[in-house]
């Protein structure tokens, strides 16, 4: 089994005009870093024109197609049935994505698969992340 997953998903910007421009948007899931959730979206979707990547809490995406979470840089909301609304706080602003709450909940349930919720200390690596804090000291 795979210690990683991605999952490809639509996104829709919220901007000031009306219209709102369709962008893909790649959500990953990786074993070794199990409470950690990454979405990133490609060079052509960005304003820097380099590809950008947040990264966030699996807990605060499943608590947000649910019920408003977050108070940081991420925020997660439900917007009707349908849709979930990422919100990503910068120095330069905010950038509010939907995408499809049955995505979202697809994507849950696939990294549920790989990692438990509940059992994310079995897979984390104390060790190499204290030798990695420490410059390889240990």
């Amino acid at each position: 089994m795979s210690s990683a997953i991605e999952h490809y998903v639509q996104a829709r910007m919220v901007a000031s005009a009306p219209r709102m421009e369709t962008l893909p948007a790649t959500l990953r899931y990786d074993r070794k870093d199990p409470f950690a959730v990454r979405m990133a979206f490609p060079a052509p979707a960005t304003l820097e024109g380099t590809e950008v990547s947040w990264e966030f809490s699996r807990e605060l995406l499943a608590t947000g197609v649910d019920a408003p979470a977050g108070e940081g840089d991420v925020r997660v909301r439900p917007f009707g049935y349908e849709r979930t609304v990422l919100e990503f706080h910068a120095t330069e602003g905010v950038a509010m994505v939907h995408v499809r709450t049955d995505e979202l909940r697809r994507f849950l349930s696939r990294a549920q698969e790989l990692v438990p919720v509940g059992d994310e200390g079995r897979y984390l690596d104390l060790d190499r992340s204290l030798t990695d804090l420490l410059g390889g000291a240990c």
